[in-house]
């Protein structure tokens, strides 16, 4: 059963840290952990400090996202 509570918001790239894994300063000037989806990772898209992303946060964990898009 898929989750309804999804929530899509944009965000900065505002640290890298291993295994694909970033901090992300959303619009409302939160800062969450976010790691790349699959499909990123499949396609070799290069995510770097500074790029525009955006994110899919669940209402269970709203400190930690998967990076869906690369604006």
């Amino acid at each position: 059963m898929k989750n309804k509570n999804i929530f899509e918001v944009e965000g900065v790239v505002i640290n890298s840290m291993p295994n694909a894994t970033f901090k992300i300063k959303l619009e409302n000037d939160l800062i969450i952990d976010a790691y790349v989806s699959g499909k990123i990772r499949k396609n070799f898209i290069k995510i770097m400090i500074g790029d525009k992303v955006k994110i899919l946060l669940s209402d269970y964990d709203l400190t930690k996202g998967r990076i869906i898009h690369r604006l």
